[in-house]
């Protein structure tokens, strides 16, 4: 079976009534999705899920959320690349990048938008989502339970982020049953 390489990447917002997930709405297969896409050939999997963020969102001010990782030691002499929350394989049909049946590695990343407004025309129709209203979109199951994990902790983990308090992420995500 052939393999291929992809990121995709929850991104919210905080608005006045709570955090919305931002979803894109999918025609070639009818779902609203996280944004997401392959790795080209010449960035790593942080840099594609930011990139497929920026081009099917709209969003031009992205940052990724670090998960929990082992810190390197000192002087070590190459740089870190942002580590995805879940690595996933997933079986997929026919698409635009392969003829047959294949499965899509895919790194999956959770992210903040500054702004829930779209800086550029985004390739596809974009829209914010509460969690009460996952519910009612056609998506996919997966992303669907995902979401569903992430919702009760994202404000503790964009917290956490922004302190650069890895315990304090730890104990969000142990508290959501995530560690």
């Amino acid at each position: 079976m052939i393999k291929h390489a992809t990121a995709s990447t929850f991104v919210f917002h905080q608005f006045p009534e709570g955090w919305r997930l931002g979803l894109v709405a999918q025609p070639r297969l009818g779902r609203h999705m996280i944004a997401g896409g392959h790795v080209e050939d010449d960035e790593t999997q942080a840099e594609a899920a930011v990139r497929e963020t920026v081009e099917e969102t709209g969003l031009l001010q992205v940052r990724l959320l670090a998960c929990p990782t082992p810190a390197l030691p000192g002087g070590y002499p190459h740089e870190r690349v942002a580590a995805p929350w879940w690595i996933t394989e997933v079986l997929v049909p026919a698409d635009n990048h392969l003829a047959e049946p294949h499965v899509h590695v895919d790194h999956q990343y959770v992210a903040i938008a500054d702004s829930p407004v779209p800086d550029q025309e985004p390739v596809h129709p974009f829209g914010w989502f509460a969690e009460d209203d996952l519910e009612r979109l056609s998506m996919f199951e997966d992303t669907r339970l995902l979401a569903g994990t992430l919702f009760p902790v994202i404000g503790s983990i964009a917290s956490a982020a922004e302190r650069g308090g890895e315990s304090d992420l730890l104990r969000a995500l142990v508290a959501a049953g995530m560690g």
